[in-house]
């Protein structure tokens, strides 16, 4: 028992429909999943925690519910983070290669401290560093620069900021449900490690991640990520539509956004019906299916094409070669990866958890695509330090971890 503790390695998706903890153990075999709690999110809206308390008792929730099915204690957890605030842009870095003209840990780390040195507004603060390639003196392309010779080394990176609040609140939930967080890690990175192929990301990919409350977007081209970015928009905006479309209480709608929606007009019978319940005990009603795939479609093909001009702005659109992966629960709907050919013009499939082992068969679902990475991340990333806040910001953290998590990006 406690030999296995050693090894656990637990992924908080704090999400805005569900919190869900997934425990993850490190054995021979590789990476497989002990454990699974879930529970209803009450406390976030878009991604962001706005009632600490509702959260905190949520966590607890999740959390106990993967120690009963695991058989173990948890004490730290890398826990995810979405939400509009969060921005990605690159940045490169150069810097002359010492004297031995020969690659060293210290020159990386300084061209990575050169590359991040971008001005960023007191209220943010950098999540994550990703580095993307290197240059030796003309020569681009480089994944791992140690021990290579030349003068001038230069570096180019992905920067991940978000709102220094929004993280400070996941810690706090995480801290007061009685757990420390390893690492805060953005919540489409998470779900690409669990999801997309090695060839996927080195064609190019472009992976959306669609949750209850927002639609995440990275595009991976060469390895490397290049772009990421979080749209408010999400399966809550669905089950509204349908609220007020069809006149029901927002249960009643979700229960028939799960058992009946589709977001394809043309692939409903004419004459298939759903019973519709009333709100203020009048009677339901008899409606045709038409009626609520002729609510869902606009919807979705809204979501879709704001992701789409998302991919247009960065100018990688011509480099998706590999096409669209979409996963997050909102996918399950019928029709989805069909109408996200028709907009992005690409090949699209949905994304579930895959390269790992234990509750396969559970955790088999683009639910728990951001969960399962998180725990993949985790996996790469262990040789971190909890912290809570009022120590040090996420960013000396991520500093003083950047030599460790080196190439695993690649």
């Amino acid at each position: 028992m406690s030999n296995r503790k050693e090894n656990l390695i637990v992924g908080l998706d704090i999400g805005t429909t569900k919190i869900c903890a997934i425990i993850g153990s490190q054995t021979q075999n590789g990476l497989e999943i002990v454990g699974i709690g879930t529970s209803v999110s009450k406390g976030l809206r878009k991604g962001v925690v706005i009632n600490i308390e509702s959260t905190v008792a949520s966590i607890r929730k999740a959390i106990q519910e993967a120690e009963l099915m695991a058989g173990c204690e948890i004490n730290s957890v890398f826990a995810g983070i979405a939400g509009s605030h969060i921005m990605g842009h690159n940045s490169q870095g150069v810097i002359a290669i010492n004297k031995t003209r020969e690659v060293t840990e210290e020159d990386i780390q300084r061209v990575i401290d050169a590359a991040k040195a971008i001005a960023i507004p007191s209220e943010r603060e950098v999540i994550h560093v990703l580095p993307q390639e290197y240059m030796i003196d003309d020569q681009d392309g480089i994944k791992e620069p140690l021990g290579m010779s030349g003068v001038r080394l230069e570096a180019r990176v992905h920067v991940v900021s978000g709102a220094v609040a929004s993280a400070q609140n996941i810690v706090k939930s995480c801290n007061k449900a009685n757990v420390n967080v390893s690492d805060i890690v953005l919540e489409p990175l998470a779900s690409s490690e669990a999801v997309l192929s090695q060839d996927e990301k080195d064609l190019g990919v472009a992976i959306v991640d669609i949750g209850g409350g927002t639609t995440d977007l990275a595009i991976f081209v060469d390895g490397a990520i290049k772009h990421t970015a979080v749209l408010a928009l999400g399966g809550n905006h669905l089950t509204n539509d349908i609220a007020v479309g069809l006149r029901t209480p927002m249960a009643d709608a979700e229960r028939i956004k799960q058992a009946y929606g589709t977001c394809l007009v043309s692939a409903v019978g004419k004459d298939e019906t759903i019973e519709v319940p009333s709100v203020g005990g009048r009677e339901p009603r008899v409606l045709s299916r038409q009626l609520l795939a002729e609510i869902l479609e606009p919807r979705v093909e809204e979501i879709f094409t704001l992701v789409n001009r998302e991919i247009v702005k960065s100018g990688y659109e011509d480099m998706i070669a590999s096409g669209v992966v979409i996963t997050g629960g909102t996918c399950i709907l019928p029709g989805m990866p069909e109408l996200a050919e028709q907009i992005f013009n690409l090949p699209v499939r949905r994304g579930v958890p895959q390269g790992i082992g234990g509750l396969t068969d559970v955790v088999n679902s683009p639910i728990y695509a951001t969960g399962v990475g998180l725990v993949i991340y985790g996996s790469k990333h262990q040789k971190v330090d909890n912290f809570t806040i009022g120590q040090q910001g996420v960013f000396e953290r991520v500093m003083r971890r950047m030599k460790e998590w080196f190439g695993e990006f690649f």
